[in-house]
C-alpha cells in the first residue's frame, strides 16, 4: 500500500473537470521573488525538468523586461519540449510582440481590473481597460497565440465588470481567462463564489492564479477547480512575490492522494525538482515544508518510530518514494531501544542486550548535550560502550 487517508474523503461529492491544465510559473513570478534571479542556463534546466516532470505549461518568462529575458525565452521555446511555452505580457503591441520574436506558443497577457489598480497604478478608467484588453488580444490572435487573458488583482475587482471584461476576452477569441488573486485576499468560500458566478456567463476555460499571503493558496485553487475552473498557476516550492504562490507539489500531490485526481504527472521527480529551484533561486526549502521538506518522512520520537518500523503508513499518509524521497529515522532524545537496533543494523553492528541499553542511554544524553547524532557520532557512541 502506498497511501493510506482518512475515509471520511470519500463521503463527500466531488466534481473535479475532466481536463485540468497546470501551468508553471516558477521561471516567471517564482523569478519575481525578491533576490532571485535565474541564470540562463539555470532558466533552461529548470524548464527541461518540468518538462520531465510533465507539467502541461510552463510560463518561461516576460520578454519585455530585457534582451536576456527575450533569449532566455526563445531558447526554451527551441528547447522542443512536450509542454506548452507561455510568455508573459501587458495588455501592449510591443510586449506581444516581443513574445512573438521568441517563437512562444502562447501568451497571458495581463491587466489591472480593480479599481484600486485601475485608480493608482494605470491610471485610467475601466472602458479604456476594456479598450486596451480587446486590442491586444485580437492582435495575439491575428499572430496565431493561444491567449489566456488575466484580470489583476481579480479577487478584489467588482463581479459585473470583471463579468464584462472576461465576456470581451471571450468575444475577441482568448482561450482562457485567469482570475488572479494578487494578494492572496479571498478565501476559499470567496473563491467558491466567485467561479460559480463567472462559470454561468463564460463559455471558455477559467484558470486560478492564486497568492499565498494567507497560506490558503493551494486550498482556494483546489476550491476553484471543485466550483469549474479548469487552470491552476503554480510555482516549485511555492515561491513567487512576499508569501508566494501556490506550491505545485503541494497542489499535485494534494489532489492526486487526498482528492484521489491522479493529473498523470511524474511525482518521483519533484524532489529532484524542488532541490533544483532551491539551489538556483538561493531560497532554502524549510525543514518542515510539506511533500519536499527533509522532516516530512523523518522520525525520532521513540514511541513513533517503533510503529513506523513495523508500518510506515501509521505515520506517514503516503510514502516518500512517490515524490523521490527517503525515510529517514533521526537518533536523538526521544529514542528508544528499536530505533537504535534499527540503526545498529543499518550500520551493521551488533550488541548485547545490556550495551544496547546503555547506548540508548549515551544517544539521549549526547543529544541534550547538543550533538547531532550522524553516523561518526553514533558509531563512537558504540565503540565507548564496547570498551
Amino acid at each position: 500500500m502506498q497511501y493510506y487517508i482518512s475515509h471520511y474523503n470519500k463521503e463527500c461529492e466531488l466534481n473535479f473537470p475532466d481536463d485540468i491544465t497546470i501551468y508553471d510559473t516558477t521561471l516567471r513570478d517564482g523569478e519575481q521573488t525578491p533576490g532571485v534571479c535565474f541564470g540562463f542556463e539555470e532558466k533552461l534546466e529548470i524548464a527541461r525538468k518540468l518538462d520531465q516532470f510533465r507539467i502541461n505549461q510552463i510560463e518561461a518568462g516576460f520578454p519585455i523586461v530585457s534582451e536576456r529575458e527575450r533569449e532566455t525565452v526563445k531558447a526554451i521555446a527551441g528547447e522542443g519540449l512536450d509542454a506548452e511555452i507561455l510568455a508573459l505580457t501587458r495588455t501592449k503591441p510591443e510586449d506581444i510582440d516581443a513574445a512573438i520574436d521568441c517563437g512562444v506558443d502562447g501568451i497571458i497577457t495581463f491587466i489591472g481590473t480593480s479599481d484600486i489598480h485601475l485608480d493608482h497604478k494605470m491610471h485610467i478608467g475601466r472602458q479604456e481597460a476594456v479598450n486596451l484588453s480587446e486590442k491586444a488580444i485580437e492582435y495575439a490572435k491575428d499572430h496565431g497565440l493561444f491567449v489566456a487573458f488575466s484580470a489583476e488583482d481579480a479577487t478584489r475587482t467588482d463581479i459585473e465588470f470583471l463579468k464584462r471584461i472576461y465576456g470581451i476576452a471571450e468575444e475577441c477569441g482568448a482561450d482562457r481567462v485567469h482570475i488572479a488573486d494578487t494578494t492572496g485576499a479571498i478565501t476559499p468560500d470567496g473563491i467558491r463564489y466567485l467561479v460559480r458566478e463567472l462559470v454561468k456567463d463564460i463559455n471558455i476555460d477559467i484558470a486560478l492564479h492564486c497568492h499565498n499571503d494567507f497560506g490558503l493558496a493551494v486550498i482556494n485553487s483546489i476550491t476553484g477547480l471543485l466550483a469549474g475552473a479548469k487552470g491552476i498557476s503554480t510555482t516549485v516550492n511555492g515561491i513567487g512575490e512576499r508569501a508566494g504562490n501556490a506550491s505545485l507539489e503541494e497542489l499535485i500531490m494534494a489532489l492526486k492522494i487526498l482528492y484521489g485526481k491522479d493529473l498523470g504527472f511524474k511525482t518521483k521527480y519533484i524532489k529532484e525538482l524542488s532541490s533544483l529551484v532551491s539551489k538556483y533561486s538561493g531560497l532554502k526549502v524549510p525543514y518542515n515544508k510539506p511533500v519536499v521538506g527533509n522532516n516530512v518522512f523523518r522520525h525520532e520520537s521513540g514511541i513513533h518510530v517503533d510503529a513506523v518500523i513495523e508500518e510506515p503508513l501509521c505515520y506517514e499518509p503516503y510514502v516518500p518514494e512517490l515524490v523521490g524521497q527517503k525515510r529517514q529515522l533521526v537518533l536523538g532524545k526521544h529514542s528508544g531501544c528499536r530505533a537504535v537496533r534499527a540503526k545498529l543494523s543499518e550500520c551493521e553492528l551488533e550488541v548485547s542486550d545490556d550495551e544496547l541499553i546503555e547506548i540508548v542511554k549515551k544517544v539521549k544524553k549526547s543529544r541534550e548535550e547538543g550533538k547531532y547524532i550522524n553516523d561518526k557520532i553514533f558509531k563512537e557512541i558504540v565503540k565507548s560502550t564496547k570498551r
